[in-house]
């Protein structure tokens, strides 16, 4: 699996991007996904994931309520809204497809990123205060 994620920038806080990430192969479908990201110094920490149906979803605590994933399986796109941007969001942001078909908030959010198989390259979203 090859994964692309676009979408990042430069946007005033209080702003909205939306990010794309989106996923080779036919496999898509049957893979949870999820969106990490790293600031400066700082190390790689889970954002958000969503169960290869959609029907499940997961946050950070420090997101929610601002960002929605979702995923578009006819396209092997998964999107990462975020909205009411602030400086703290700052970050590379990097999308992960988790091919063991395990569902559920331990598997996705509290493995952090050993729950995931590949990876792709990151996007940079910046907010400056």
């Amino acid at each position: 699996v090859q994964l692309q994620a676009c979408g990042g920038g430069l946007v005033q806080a209080g702003g909205s991007l939306r990010l794309s990430c989106a996923a080779s192969g036919r496999t898509f479908s049957s893979y949870a996904m999820g969106w990490f990201r790293q600031a400066p110094g700082k190390e790689r920490e889970f954002v958000a994931a969503i169960s290869w149906s959609g029907g499940s979803t997961y946050y950070a605590d420090s997101v929610k309520g601002r960002f929605t994933i979702s995923r578009d399986n006819a396209k092997n796109t998964v999107y990462l809204q975020m909205n009411s941007l602030k400086p703290e969001d700052t970050a590379v942001y990097y999308c992960a497809a988790q091919s063991a078909g395990y569902s559920g908030s331990y598997y996705l959010r509290g493995l952090g990123e050993r729950g995931y198989d590949y990876w792709g390259q990151g996007t940079q979203v910046t907010a400056p205060a």
